[in-house]
């Protein structure tokens, strides 16, 4: 702070200058302020030539160092904000949307805002994943909220929703929206029919009165997100096999099964839960119907034989992208609903061939690597076994807490992946905060892979809350409550240390 005498004194040197830049002639005054104007030019090329240097330069850095935008929180909408993130970390999905839109792109040069859900997801998904550089490191997901109400589904920005809820509702309005193009070319449209398939809209003829039906839509690449459940019922009496029943799911939803003390609850409990066998009881068997009518005479009418099954589901047919929903929701005795905030183990790679259905005295054995796939020998553990199946959801020791127990329970520290011809890596997490009645959704979800190596899948993992994102560690990632947890398929062949290293902090 300056005294008094000092800014006054201050005030007196710049009024004596001002009185001497006055006093002085035109010719003067005309070349201090031609000079003035010089390097007020010099100054403003300066302060654009740095933002034009320094702007993209900190973008770069920013996409380098492996974040991605957040997303603007409209009121209640961390749900889809989480969602989004979560989704633009699978690659397979984004390609499939690629494709899927390429239809509207070859059919008119700019189709309308808004009017298509594929169009909107897939430019949100890109934008999050670094595949469009965005203008602001913030997005708004708006758009998605107005394409849904335009598909008749009355999502409120202001109100608590569920990420898996609105999961269902993207995967159903993009199978709907499929269903909406015409798979068959209209007959009466002869010229449509003889002109190749890379023929343009405007190309086309009709021969009747009225409009010409849009052109036939050729996509018939499967949804990444669709598999098939089997539904198996054999017989305990006479071991028939009734036909096995094929059921669409885009999504597993697994409850969690009463923790037993000593014991961890993992996503393979989880999922051996999911599949395991029923008894059904009071089945007509034909095939039992069948001999019991062989030992009577000719015309003697024989009641329906009604026995005990055994009822199985298993996955027929496994997605490129595997969606796992951990159902958190149970019930007091009261009838109030509670939430489940139990910790289940899961792994960063995923082998689901034991759950996989196989046709009965078909199952495949387990398929050799080659010398280049052959993964390194797992430790003998004393005790056990010489090789150590690893089982989906158990973590190295050093990540979890010691467990209590009367005798020690050998655990692999190294999977073994050689045998595994249905494996998955993990992609990202959503994770709920809170209870029942309110609460907050984050994500956990890899970075995008850099641009020198765009096919390669990126070691380092990233927080997200809506605005905020930063980095995280693959063992936060592995401690966290998951609610949400997205694989995608990947070869058996995929070791976890071929994976891309971890980008250098600058």
């Amino acid at each position: 702070m300056l005294s008094s005498g000092g800014a006054q004194a201050a005030l007196s040197a710049a009024d004596r200058a001002l009185h001497r830049f006055l006093r002085t002639g035109a010719a003067v005054r005309y070349k201090v302020m031609k000079n003035w104007g010089l390097i007020g030019g010099v100054a403003a090329a300066l302060a654009a030539g740095i933002y034009v240097i320094w702007g993209p330069i900190t973008d770069r850095k920013k996409q380098r160092k492996g974040l991605v935008p957040g997303l603007v929180n409209l009121g209640n909408t961390c749900f889809m904000n989480s969602l989004l993130q979560g989704l633009s970390a699978c690659p397979a999905f984004i390609k499939w949307l690629e494709e899927f839109t390429s239809q509207y792109t070859r059919s008119q040069a700019e189709p309308p805002p808004h009017q298509y859900l594929s169009l909107t997801l897939l430019h949100l998904l890109k934008a999050l994943s670094c595949q469009e550089v965005p203008d602001d490191e913030v997005l708004d997901a708006s758009c998605l909220l107005d394409v849904l109400r335009v598909n008749r589904w009355q999502i409120s920005s202001f109100e608590e929703q569920d990420a898996h809820e609105l999961f269902h509702v993207l995967t159903s309005s993009l199978e709907d929206e499929r269903d909406r193009q015409p798979r068959v070319a209209p007959l009466f449209d002869v010229h449509s029919l003889e002109q190749p398939m890379e023929a343009a809209p405007t190309q086309i003829t009709c021969r009747t009165p009225g409009p010409v039906p849009p052109p036939a839509s050729h996509f018939t690449s499967p949804h990444p997100f669709h598999g098939r459940l089997t539904s198996n019922m054999v017989c305990k009496h006479c071991d028939h096999q009734s036909p096995v029943r094929f059921d669409t799911f885009d999504s597993l939803s697994l409850s969690i099964p009463a923790a037993t003390w000593g014991h961890p609850l993992t996503l393979d409990l989880c999922l051996h839960h999911f599949i395991s066998s029923e008894s059904v009881r009071d089945v007509v068997c034909d095939n039992c119907t069948k001999v019991e009518a062989k030992g009577t005479w000719d015309g003697d009418k024989v009641e329906h034989q009604r026995t005990t099954f055994v009822k199985q589901l298993k996955l027929g047919k496994l997605p490129q992208c595997l969606c796992i929903h951990l159902q958190r929701l149970s019930w007091a005795s009261h009838g109030a609903p509670l939430k489940r905030h139990e910790h289940v183990q899961f792994s960063e790679f995923l082998t689901m061939d034991g759950y996989k259905y196989h046709l009965r005295g078909r199952r495949p054995g387990p398929r050799r690597p080659t010398q280049a796939e052959e993964p390194p020998a797992a430790p003998h553990l004393p005790g056990g076994p010489p090789r150590q199946m690893f089982m989906n959801g158990a973590c190295s020791p050093a990540l979890l807490p010691p467990l209590p127990s009367l005798r020690p329970v050998p655990v692999p520290v190294i999977p073994d992946y050689s045998s595994a011809t249905n494996l998955f890596r993990l992609m990202a997490v959503v994770v709920h905060h809170g209870d029942m009645h309110s609460g907050h959704f984050v994500t956990y979800r890899r970075s995008p892979p850099s641009a020198r190596s765009p096919l390669s899948t990126s070691g380092q993992w990233l927080w997200i809350s809506d605005e905020t994102v930063r980095k995280a560690s693959l063992q936060e990632v592995l401690s966290s409550s998951a609610y949400l947890l997205f694989y995608e398929r990947v070869l058996a062949s995929t070791q976890p240390q071929g994976q891309e290293k971890k980008p250098a902090e600058e």
